[in-house]
């Protein structure tokens, strides 16, 4: 009996030792800073939740949505549109739908939609 318990503390020490190296790290993917859009998530909310009123594009206008090509309005505003929605154009809040950061990503995004219509 006293052997076996001397056995098993051997063992478990043989085994704690045998882990050899320590674990490689791997690399964090690169990730935008937290306070800068991720336009990548952006696009796939968009894709999501915005294309059918508002086109792959941006153009489309259906349900009285807004064109991003005679929108004027900022980050922030476009922020605060998404959050809140806009009720007497049909507009759905989505701050229950989507986190502040996912808003932000997806307002971010619209932007790209603007610069790309109006370099056409």
């Amino acid at each position: 009996m006293k052997y076996s318990l001397l056995f098993v503390f051997v063992a478990a020490i043989l085994v704690a030792a045998c882990g050899g190296d320590e674990p490689t790290k791997k690399e964090a993917a690169p990730t935008a800073a937290a306070d800068e859009p991720n336009i990548t998530l952006g696009e796939s909310t968009f894709k999501t939740l915005c294309v059918a009123c508002h086109g792959a594009d941006g153009n489309l206008a259906l349900n009285n949505a807004k064109k991003f090509s005679e929108s004027v309005l900022s980050l922030d505003e476009r922020i605060a549109v998404v959050t809140k929605g806009r009720a007497e154009k049909g507009m759905m809040p989505y701050e229950s739908v989507l986190k502040p950061d996912e808003i932000r990503d997806v307002a971010a995004y619209t932007m790209m939609l603007s610069k790309v219509v109006e370099n056409r």
